[in-house]
């Protein structure tokens, strides 16, 4: 049998649900939830905790407890990868319409805020066995967030990694000023001579660190999705790979795998 906490918990998630009390919308302070349920403030407490802990409410400092808006959902296939490279040899225009973010949720190019940096380090243990470099290998390490103009979280956290000497023929890829790049990185590649043939994605989940639910963010008790992407080209050498980091309350994957007949 639920409890108070639970059961007033319950009954302010059917507003939520049914549009009564819609996103932004500021619930009554703890003393009035107090009378209308005849229960005392550290029991409407646990209830609204219950409710933050979902992700349905927020508290905002000095403010109340608000209905938390909803989240952009971003839906992750691995049929991207080959719509990546369908386009990544089309003409500039056609690049320039539309990428990955777009494709994953729906937005157009206008609604979205991108911001890339770049730095160099050397490959570390890590980072040399992916790549079967020597450790102390000059990479370019690449750092990418991209959010919804009328949000303020970034729809995952990336940073990427390629060998340098594989692109410096390019001067272009080595400037963070030309990003976002019409194509990505696929075509990144293409401009010196990589075709992919294969691109293997590891997830886990896990708790974020504080940093990361900060950034992101998160509701308390919501995991992250941590996805290592290894990107090899027609040679079967690894030639970029991806750690990503996405949100667990918005994020959706989707694999889907083509069988031979019989």
């Amino acid at each position: 049998m639920a409890v108070a906490y639970e059961r007033i918990a319950d009954e302010l998630r059917q507003s939520i649900r049914a549009g009564e009390l819609r996103p932004g919308d500021r619930l009554p302070a703890e003393s009035k939830l107090a009378e209308k349920y005849k229960r005392s403030v550290p029991t409407i407490r646990d209830a609204l905790r219950l409710l933050r802990d979902e992700g349905l409410i927020e508290k905002q400092h000095g403010r109340g407890n608000f209905v938390r808006q909803s989240r952009t959902t971003v839906l992750r296939t691995n049929l991207r990868h080959q719509w990546e490279k369908d386009r990544a040899r089309e003409p500039e225009p056609v690049r320039l319409r539309t990428g990955a973010t777009e494709h994953d949720t729906g937005l157009e190019i206008d609604d979205l805020v991108f911001h890339a940096s770049y730095r160099y380090i050397e490959s570390d243990e890590r980072l040399s066995g992916i790549f079967d470099v020597q450790e102390g290998t000059p990479l370019l390490e690449r750092t990418y967030r991209t959010r919804y103009a009328v949000e303020s979280a970034p729809f995952s956290l990336v940073t990427s990694y390629i060998v340098r000497g594989l692109i410096e023929g390019n001067p272009d890829l080595l400037d963070e000023t030309n990003e976002p790049w019409p194509g990505g990185t696929q075509n990144q590649l293409f401009t010196v001579g990589i075709e992919l043939s294969r691109i293997e994605e590891h997830v886990t989940a896990r708790p974020p660190t504080p940093e990361e639910a900060e950034e992101l963010e998160l509701p308390p008790g919501t995991s992250v999705l941590v996805l290592r992407k290894t990107s090899f080209d027609t040679d079967d050498r690894a030639v970029e790979m991806s750690d990503v980091t996405l949100p667990g309350d918005r994020t959706e994957m989707l694999f889907t795998t083509p069988l031979e007949r019989w």
